[in-house]
């Protein structure tokens, strides 16, 4: 076995004494060069600047040492401007890292030793200096004297620092190996998980990747449910940077005034997904299987009929005719019996009408309209049969009562999507000329590579915001479908020349999105150009948000490539570790041992030995409480097939076209969309 190797970097840094002494000489042979050659002066200058080089080259050694201890303390500060985000067509920047293995392990286990931790603990005069601080902080000579010491050079030990927590040793063990850190953008089609707890720099690394993509030119949809004010204003930025402004579009149930309008069971490949992206909200675990079931049914037929009409169905819609199915029935017979060529129906249905014998009907026809009870019996007697108009008259003949309570909890979702404002976006209608909000189209969006936010407000009404982002990866899921057989063009040959584009789908709080529908967009959509990027706290958000355990591994599976920030659970931290291969870890141990000498003929009292014990053990190469302690805005990450990379993400420089507020892009959409003026 090969001699294990320590850094020996937690101790004394001797080499600073060895610099000065060299110093000390090479500035006596300057001065007195006669001393070590009286006869040749030029001999002892010349020695004196090989002494000089020995020196500084001892001198950095040491300075090494006190930088590595250092940054075991604190790390310098890493800001990247807006501008100077650096961007490949081949690779997605990350941020600062290196790849971990097992010298980091050993690093940190030596850092953490009783005999490396006081190196790096606080120095008296760095308390001193602290406490002296805390005290006199309000007095104006130091307030002048902090202003002085707080500059920006990285010895400076009061410098103030972004309050990020944790151990920074975690990083302060590689970054002298840190080097800008890519990952290829063909792996981004196998997508990402990016799990941390909150605020320790999700929506950060959100905004670095979402930045890159735009200006890469991509197909960017971004998903908020928080509705964050910061993120829509970096992408208005962005997008104003890469030109790409005309292209940016903005979906706000928070802001409904500037949203764009969207109908999210207004497109389809199958009428059927209507019922599903409906249906898909309701519990269907234990009794509510069977009423969620029975709501997916009524509402495909609601929809069938609403399309064999020619009409776009929509959450308005629905609510109206599965509250009252009447007049969308006897509408579908009459557009029936006129496609079939029945001469004079009309005055046959009205004589069966007025004929209708209230005593012969059932309980559960007493209460409908006579009219329409008699479209179903002239079909019935003349012998048709359409699998629309079936399906409508199976609804009508219901108990109402019986009706009523197996809809119980289809209702009021409806009837949150269709109430107020939100509704208004969400039930467009596509022939109001008053109305100059755009209504947002994926189809067209995929096909003119445009940029998309898409703000749920989930902080006002999560349930709202749950089925609207459902309902959208849902139709993006169908338009994935189509993207894969036919391209964006849909095959039609009037659109030549379109290609499968890029589509960069970034989804925070993934929890309150992610549902069914979800699972074939991660199966099958990369082969599409779908990539996704998922962004949530812990791993059993997604247990909860799936309802499934298998359905949620499931997901997980299929993100492959894994970014971990700190998390709060060892649970959460196991979805990393758990990949993680074994290493072996070595440690000292000294050791000093005395044996007395009973020979009273012996001039041998005794005899005494020291030594250093080296051990070896197998252990984790990574630990959950590792990730627990890391400090905001570092992350390990699992890229390139496995390999496990230390991450420090840039804080976030300046940038002069970000707007302040929210005044500045509800003004430009005013005047750019809206035509309001100014």
């Amino acid at each position: 076995m090969s001699q294990p190797v320590f850094d020996n970097r937690l101790r004394p840094a001797v080499e600073l004494w060895v610099a000065g002494l060299l110093l000390g000489l090479a500035a006596f042979l300057l001065h007195q060069p006669v001393w070590l050659s009286p006869l040749m002066p030029g001999l002892a200058q010349w020695a004196a600047m090989a002494i000089l080089l020995l020196a500084l080259w001892r001198g950095w050694q040491g300075a090494g040492i006190l930088r590595y201890r250092a940054n075991l303390k604190r790390l310098p500060t890493y800001v990247l401007d807006a501008d100077d985000i650096p961007l490949s067509r081949h690779k997605l920047f990350l941020g600062k890292g290196f790849q971990w293995t097992q010298v980091h392990s050993q690093r940190l286990v030596e850092a953490r030793s009783p005999g490396g931790r006081r190196w790096i603990q606080p120095g008296r005069l760095y308390l001193w200096a602290r406490t002296l601080e805390l005290r006199h902080e309000h007095q104006p000579r130091m307030q002048w004297l902090l202003s002085r010491t707080r500059a920006n050079a990285w010895w400076n030990p009061l410098k103030p620092l972004p309050p990020v927590g944790g151990d920074p040793a975690l990083h302060g063990v590689g970054v002298e190996d840190e080097r800008d850190t890519w990952i290829d953008l063909f792996d981004r089609v196998a997508h990402t998980l990016v799990l941390g707890t909150t605020r320790v720099g999700k929506t950060r690394l959100a905004e670095l990747l979402v930045t890159q993509d735009i200006r890469r030119g991509e197909i960017v949809v971004v998903f908020d449910p928080k509705g964050d004010t910061e993120l829509l204003a970096r992408m208005w930025a962005e997008c104003l940077r890469a030109g790409r402004l005309d292209q940016f579009h903005i979906f706000h149930l928070g802001f409904p005034e500037i949203s764009e309008r969207y109908n999210p069971v207004g497109s389809f490949g199958r009428v059927t997904e209507v019922a599903s992206r409906i249906a898909g909200q309701l519990p269907g675990s234990g009794n509510s299987a069977t009423f969620k079931e029975f709501a997916w049914r009524f509402t495909n037929i609601v929809a069938n009929a609403l399309v064999a009409l020619g009409r776009r169905p929509d959450y308005t819609a629905i609510a109206r005719y599965v509250t009252n199915i009447e007049p969308l029935m006897m509408e579908y017979y009459a557009f029936w019996f006129d496609r079939e060529g029945i001469e004079n129906w009309r005055e046959q249905v009205n004589t069966i009408a007025q004929n209708i014998d209230p005593k012969s009907l059932t309980m559960a026809l007493k209460s409908r309209d006579f009219k329409a009870i008699a479209y179903t019996q002239f079909a019935k007697a003349r012998d048709l049969y359409d699998p629309v108009a079936d399906g409508l008259r199976s609804a009508f003949e219901y108990d109402k009562t019986y009706f009523d309570k197996l809809t119980a909890s289809l209702l009021p979702l409806l009837e949150k999507l269709t109430t107020g404002k939100s509704g208004e976006l969400l039930a467009p209608h596509y022939g109001d000329r008053n109305d100059k909000r755009p209504i947002l189209d994926w189809m067209t969006v995929i096909r003119q590579r445009d940029v998309v936010y898409v703000g749920l407000d989930a902080l006002s009404d999560a349930e709202v915001a749950g089925a609207v982002g459902n309902s959208m990866f849902a139709d993006l899921t169908s338009i994935a479908g189509q993207l894969y057989k036919h391209g964006d063009n849909l095959g039609l040959p009037e659109l030549p020349g379109h290609q499968r584009a890029k589509i960069a789908i970034h989804a925070d709080e993934f929890n309150e999105l992610v549902g069914n529908e979800f699972i074939p967009l991660l199966n099958k959509a990369g082969g599409s150009g779908v990539q996704v990027t998922a962004y949530t706290q812990t791993a059993s958000d997604i247990e909860a948000g799936i309802g499934e355990k298998p359905k949620a591994g499931q997901i997980q599976g299929n993100l492959n490539t894994l970014i971990m920030l700190r998390v709060k659970n060892e649970e959460t931290a196991a979805v990393l570790t758990d990949q993680l291969p074994k290493v072996r870890i070595y440690t000292k141990t000294a050791q000093s041992a005395v044996t007395d000498n009973n020979d009273p003929d012996s001039s041998v009292d005794f005899t005494s030995s020291n030594s250093d014990r080296i051990t070896e053990a197998e252990a984790d190469i990574l630990t959950p409480a590792d990730l627990v302690s890391l400090p905001k805005g570092q992350a390990f990450a699992l890229l390139d097939g496995g390999k496990l990379y230390k991450l420090r993400l840039p804080l976030a420089g300046a940038d002069p076209l970000l707007p302040k507020d929210m005044h500045t892009i509800i003004r430009w959409v005013r005047e750019t969309r809206l035509g309001e003026g100014g």
